[in-house]
């Protein structure tokens, strides 16, 4: 049975060309396309492989290409499977 019990995962995604180059544009302009480029990637892969409303992502990451999402093992495990992600890595709070 599926577990439904939602807990927050980071996702790293595999090596993007695109990615690359929009990083090392250092300038402003540069800065806020990079962001919109992987708001949307990131966007589109949840939208794309898990159903909606069934997840919660807190925000994207710049400095790597990764986001945290709020999940259920399940989709952990759908998220693995992806060939575009590279790790899916739960949580670990620190006491």
């Amino acid at each position: 049975m599926e577990s439904t019990r939602k807990e927050v995962y980071f996702v790293f995604l595999n090596y993007d060309p695109e990615y690359a180059r929009l990083q090392s544009n250092r300038t402003k302009k540069g800065t806020h396309k990079l962001d919109l480029y992987l708001t949307k990637k990131h966007d589109d892969l949840l939208k794309n492989n898990l159903e909606p409303g069934s997840y919660k992502k807190k925000f994207s990451l710049a400095i790597v290409d990764a986001f945290p999402v709020e999940i259920s093992d399940y989709q952990a495990d759908v998220l693995r499977s992806i060939k575009e992600v590279r790790l899916v890595e739960k949580n670990q709070e620190l006491a």
